[in-house]
């Protein structure tokens, strides 16, 4: 058991002692102590009143008194109010740190065949246009919760959703064969995701012009903006798509192979990946089909022009529309069939979708059909609701060609890494080899960091100059931070300096020290606490309190130049410990921490 488990036990036993009851483990909630009072760890003595019937002040008292005779974890206490802050023995700091050594997985725990199932659905790009900062944010967010969810012991499922079929879709496919002369990813030497998303800004310059042109001859703009005859050929063209039409199915799969092949190396330079994909083409025929078995069931009811709707005004909402009256389908109908699929597929404990919180609505309508139609985990399902993220120069949009793309925003991260690590003298004497790499993990993990770093509920300005910046809350700080205790490491090996699996007893050790390894000892947590409230923030932030913390005691204290060899052990293995959690906490951020920098 760790430090703060002893504690709890410790806590338990002394509440059966003095008010001769037994107690919970959740009723004793432990805390770090606040920085402006003395203590380690602050003991919440409110749940404790009803069995103790006294004051808060005299119940602390009373359980301070029994801990510091009784356990010899605890040194003193001092009482503030209801809460009682406790003040750890120095000596037990270092069997902490010895206890956090032996697990080389500290902080995260294993999955287990019959752990609990989480399928989290990220990225749902659309196949008309290559991935943009939206989708970066979002493939972000959905990979760093995959992560921190199987740190916390459950097993999880990568999924990804592709919306390759509708209007939008057969936009860029007519723009393509109106103007494309052929034009293929082979014979252009261009990403095919970027290709087709061309051709979809193409589409609505065209468009714009034919509205124009039919506005000039009296029409409306409403009126010009349906009649136009390009919107029109889109319509037929989906029209023939959905009846089956082989030489429209061809062109789509044709195109759609292209951008699959455009998304495949944006996922894999970002460093996300998916266990399954699901297809909006395939899933909204399921989707279809369950809507008609749940209007056979009485679940539904159709109206009069044939359309299908959910009556869901006993759950305090509207009605929603289902099934058009030409029987075509909405996202709903698709979500549907995409769950149908799902859940035939894998049993499900619980199922969270990372999606804008523009879309907040939906997901409450979804979970209650779900729950209506009978899948267990309907109702509980998680909609990973997260804010917009902006670049200073304001909104984008796809149709515009205002976009900044995922792959061009990576381009531009990792010149400007290279670029601030060369006015720094950070690349000197390295080969052209070490720079790209050094280049690429830096200025990935400060886009990766300085989006995750962010409460995912908040929108947010993305700043590229600023996520880049050796000093700050930033990836590169803590990226530097790790590399500077790889050197050190690397240098005391060079000094012939062995170090041992444990740190030796009887050191006096220094309150920034103490510190330190409180800090490190709230990792788990912390992985916890980021798993509960679906928050790679937290994660990001502790990291970087972390090395906040390690950075101070490095300029304070010698390490390799330390002349006790007990203390010099000791700060080696500290710093050891602290570079693998760093490594860890970044890693469920899905970004790399190099060893040179």
């Amino acid at each position: 058991m760790n430090l703060e488990e002893n504690l709890v036990q410790s806590v338990i036993k002394t509440i059966e002692t003095l008010y001769g009851q037994t107690i919970e483990s959740k009723m004793v909630q432990l805390q770090t102590t606040k920085k402006e009072f003395e203590g380690d760890l602050t003991l919440v003595v409110f749940p404790f009143l009803k069995i103790s019937k006294k004051t808060p002040e005299v119940t602390a008292t009373e359980i301070g008194e029994y801990l510091t005779q009784n356990d010899a974890i605890v040194e003193k206490f001092n009482v503030i109010k209801g809460f009682l802050n406790l003040s750890i023995a120095k000596n037990t700091w270092v069997n902490t740190l010895n206890t956090m050594l032996e697990d080389p997985q500290f902080g995260l725990k294993k999955v287990t065949s019959d752990a609990p199932l989480y399928m989290v659905e990220y990225s749902s790009p659309n196949t008309n246009k290559p991935l943009h900062l939206g989708h970066i944010r979002n493939n972000l967010l959905g990979y760093s919760l995959c992560k921190i969810l199987e740190a916390n012991g459950y097993r999880v499922i990568k999924t990804n959703i592709v919306n390759d079929r509708g209007i939008h879709i057969c936009k860029s496919m007519l723009a393509w064969q109106k103007f494309g002369n052929g034009e293929t990813p082979a014979s252009t030497g261009k990403k095919g995701d970027h290709l087709v998303g061309d051709y979809y800004v193409k589409f609505d310059q065209e468009y714009k012009k034919e509205v124009k042109a039919l506005m000039d001859k009296g029409l409306s703009e409403e009126d010009a903006k349906k009649q136009a005859p390009l919107l029109q050929e889109a319509q037929s063209m989906l029209k023939k798509w959905e009846d089956g039409d082989a030489e429209v199915r061809k062109l789509w799969n044709e195109m759609n192979s292209w951008v699959y092949a455009g998304f495949d190396e944006t996922y894999k330079r970002l460093g996300v990946g998916f266990d399954k994909i699901y297809y909006e083409s395939t899933t909204y025929i399921d989707g279809k089909a369950k809507v008609n078995e749940g209007l056979a069931k009485g679940l539904f009811y159709r109206r009069e022009d044939g359309s299908v709707w959910a009556d869901l005004t006993q759950n305090g909402l509207d009605e929603k529309l289902l099934l058009r009256a030409d029987g075509t389908s909405v996202y709903m109908t698709q979500d549907i069939g995409t769950a149908t699929q799902r859940f035939k597929e894998f049993d499900i404990n619980k199922m969270i979708y990372v999606v804008g919180n523009e879309q907040n609505y939906h997901f409450q309508v979804l979970s209650i059909l779900l729950d209506r139609l009978g899948f267990s985990w309907g109702k509980d399902l998680v909609h990973f609701s997260y804010g917009m993220v902006e670049l200073p120069e304001g909104k984008m949009k796809s149709r515009e060609g205002t976009v900044v793309d995922a792959d061009d925003l990576m381009d531009e991260m990792i010149q400007t890494a290279r670029d601030v690590s060369n006015e720094l003298g950070k690349l000197d004497g390295m080969s052209e080899n070490d720079i790209k790499e050094i280049a690429r993990i830096c200025g990935l993990g400060a886009l990766k960091y300085f989006i995750l770093k962010v409460d995912p509920r908040k929108n947010m300005l993305f700043n590229p100059k600023e996520s880049i910046d050796f000093n700050g809350n930033t990836g590169p700080f803590i990226q530097y931070t790790h590399a500077r205790i790889c050197s050190v490491l690397r240098k005391a090996a060079e000094q012939g300096i062995q170090l041992g699996n444990a740190v030796k007893d009887g050191l006096t050790l220094s309150d920034t020290e103490v510190n330190l390894i409180q800090y490190l000892s709230n990792f788990p947590n912390v992985v916890k606490q980021a798993g509960s409230d679906y928050s790679p923030a937290l994660i990001a932030n502790y990291v970087y309190e972390l090395v906040k913390q390690y950075n101070s005691f490095y300029h304070d204290f010698s390490i390799l130049k330390e002349e006790n060899e007990g203390m010099r052990e000791f700060r080696l293995l500290l710093s050891k410990k602290i570079a693998s959690v760093i490594k860890a906490g970044m890693g469920l951020l899905g970004i790399e921490v190099p060893e040179r920098m």
